[in-house]
């Protein structure tokens, strides 16, 4: 086992370990974080299919307090925070996902969202555009840094995720929410994976997922590259998801409470080239029904 993979394994399994712990924590306190509905989101105001967002500067507008409480009701894997001081492990509260952006690498670190039924519908794809809400001291990444390159514009939270209205789906089209991906990745083993954890929600599953990168370098379909764009973008080695699926949950703070010894986590780790194939479950580094709780991780 190589150095990076045994690094994304500890990541994955902190991360398996922190949604145990975080419900050993609430119930030591006995304490019931108040619910709130998917529907109290503050969505940002419609716009044309694939119109950027509005400029805000250095400012982020508030997330919702759904938005925090969703998206990252599981933990925030990196402890990224809002801070341009750290700007490799910027902390990103969009309307349906939050994500933990890395200016150098031109890409996220890693993306964050829940997955339910209610979040099916007819939303289309658009464009994808800039993220002009990252601070002015941020390269600004466009579509046109991938053209050509032998990488997909690879979604992390995908379009198909978000599709209940127009506007979800516009929000996956964001730059932030992209990584380049080997063709075979993104069309093959990652697509076929998204299509499960689809199906999961449809049969009532509430789901909570980070997807992220690791690593520098993949081989596209015109050969190894570590950076696209004019060396704007980093091309990730490799490409990482772990899924809590949890029965009959709400979207809620509430789904704390039904982690116990049977909920399901999927992990996976896939090379970024061209040798990925529609056999996701190869790449599955860890799937666990019973958890062994280690204490609070702090």
């Amino acid at each position: 086992m190589d150095k990076q993979t045994r690094s994304i394994l500890a990541t994955i399994l902190t991360l398996a370990i922190a949604f145990v712990s975080w419900l050993i924590v609430q119930t030591k306190k006995k304490e019931h974080p108040p619910e709130v509905p998917p529907s109290t989101e503050q969505a940002p105001p419609p716009r044309a299919p694939g119109e950027p967002a509005p400029k805000t500067g250095d400012n982020q507008p508030a997330p919702s307090e759904a938005d925090s409480s969703i998206h990252l009701l599981m933990g925030n894997p990196s402890r990224a925070v809002a801070d341009t001081k750290d700007p490799d492990n910027y902390l990103i509260r969009k309307a349906y996902f939050a994500l933990s952006y890395n200016r150098t690498r031109g890409t996220p670190n890693w993306v964050s969202w829940c997955l339910q039924k209610s979040n099916f519908g007819p939303g289309d794809r658009v464009e994808f555009y800039p993220d002009t809400s990252l601070p002015s001291a941020f390269k600004r990444i466009v579509p046109r840094d991938y053209t050509n390159s032998g990488f997909d514009r690879g979604h992390l939270c995908p379009r198909s995720d978000r599709t209940a209205t127009q506007e979800m789906a516009n929000a996956t089209f964001v730059m932030s929410n992209i990584v380049p991906q080997s063709p075979h990745l993104n069309q093959r083993g990652w697509a076929d994976l998204e299509e499960y954890s689809r199906g999961l929600a449809k049969h009532g599953n509430t789901l909570y997922i980070v997807a992220g990168v690791q690593g520098i370098g993949g081989e596209g379909s015109m050969g190894k590259r570590e950076t696209i764009g004019g060396d704007k973008v980093t091309v990730p080695a490799k490409c990482w998801k772990v899924i809590l699926v949890i029965g009959n949950g709400t979207g809620t703070a509430s789904d704390i409470e039904k982690i116990g010894s049977t909920t399901r986590t999927i992990a996976i780790v896939m090379p970024n080239d061209q040798s990925i194939g529609h056999n996701w479950p190869k790449w599955r580094r860890l799937t666990i029904h019973t958890f062994r709780p280690l204490g609070n991780q702090r």
